[in-house]
């Protein structure tokens, strides 16, 4: 049987030979830090690629960015990557804070133009910094010479003039040195796939990996992905209507969900995913076992 056989079982013989990288946000108590290194420990024997950590609106969590990066960088096999983004610092400031992950042992960086501080907000450009992702990029490789990572939008940003004006900046933000560009979360392969029909029209060839958001709370969901201009199906909507006091039933949904999505990202070629793991493994973990991946001995991973 092949992979596109109907009589076929989903998943049965998918090769394990995806790559995958995981997205943690720092925390902001005890019991959010016992989390999320429950979900560090659960998902490092899967040898992800990298694992990154976010960096808050306006700069609001940079301690606990960069102490989470480093932690995770000394005390665990992990390949660890600080998101950083221009919003309310000077290039000066910025290059301290590289300075900062290199010397951590840090090598990678998701560098982001980042969000205003208030929600709704226009960005502004620090009068002494980066006007977008790509100064940085260009920043960041003059000061060191960081793996980097950067942000598309298959949907279009919602503050883009235009589809093609994102896919502009997205070139630029690769022509500046960027290795490869992390989607925001889509529910259909369409979304991925035109996307990156268009994206190879103009020229680009950089890696452009899918980001996967298993949804834990579909009401949160909604809220994050009218921020992101990220449609949600109706038929999500009816899938979890009636499942909010049913937290067992709601996981399963949701991971079937993701899974589909996966395997037929899978089934038209695609290789890495990137996981917005909401600092919980089992949701992403589950996938990851669907897409054939087995997990390592710690030591191994």
């Amino acid at each position: 049987m092949t992979l596109n056989d109907p009589a076929a079982p989903l998943y049965a013989d998918l090769a394990g030979d995806c790559q995958v990288s995981f997205e943690f946000f720092p925390p902001k108590s005890e019991k959010m830090e016992a989390q999320l290194w429950s979900a560090i420990e659960t998902l490092t024997p899967l040898a992800p690629k990298f694992v990154s950590v976010t960096y808050g609106a306006g700069g609001s969590t940079r301690e606990r960015t960069h102490n989470t990066v480093a932690r995770i960088a000394k005390e665990t096999p992990l390949a660890a990557a600080a998101h950083l983004t221009c919003v309310g610092a000077s290039k000066d400031e910025i290059g301290e804070i590289a300075d900062a992950y290199w010397d951590a042992g840090v090598r990678h960086i998701v560098a982001l133009r980042g969000d205003p501080p208030e929600v709704g907000g226009t960005f502004e450009p620090h009068p002494q910094g980066y006007k977008g992702a790509a100064e940085l990029v260009e920043g960041l490789i003059k000061r060191h010479p960081f793996e980097i990572s950067v942000s598309a939008y298959p949907e279009v940003h919602p503050e883009a003039a235009s589809a093609q004006s994102d896919l502009d900046n997205l070139k630029r933000k690769l022509d500046a040195g960027a290795i490869r560009a992390i989607t925001q979360f889509f529910f259909t392969p369409d979304a991925y796939f035109r996307f990156l029909d268009k994206v190879l029209a103009a020229g680009i060839t950089a890696d452009i990996v899918p980001g996967i958001m298993p949804v834990s709370n579909f009401a949160a969901t909604q809220r994050m992905a009218a921020m992101c201009n990220t449609q949600v199906p109706s038929w999500m909507a009816r899938l979890f209507e009636g499942l909010d006091d049913h937290p067992a039933s709601r996981q399963l949904v949701s991971a079937t969900i993701a899974a589909e999505l996966c395997q037929k990202l899978y089934a038209g070629g695609v290789r890495d995913f990137h996981f917005y793991t909401l600092n919980r493994s089992e949701l992403s973990f589950a996938i990851c076992h669907l897409l054939g991946l087995r997990a390592k001995a710690t030591a191994d991973a």
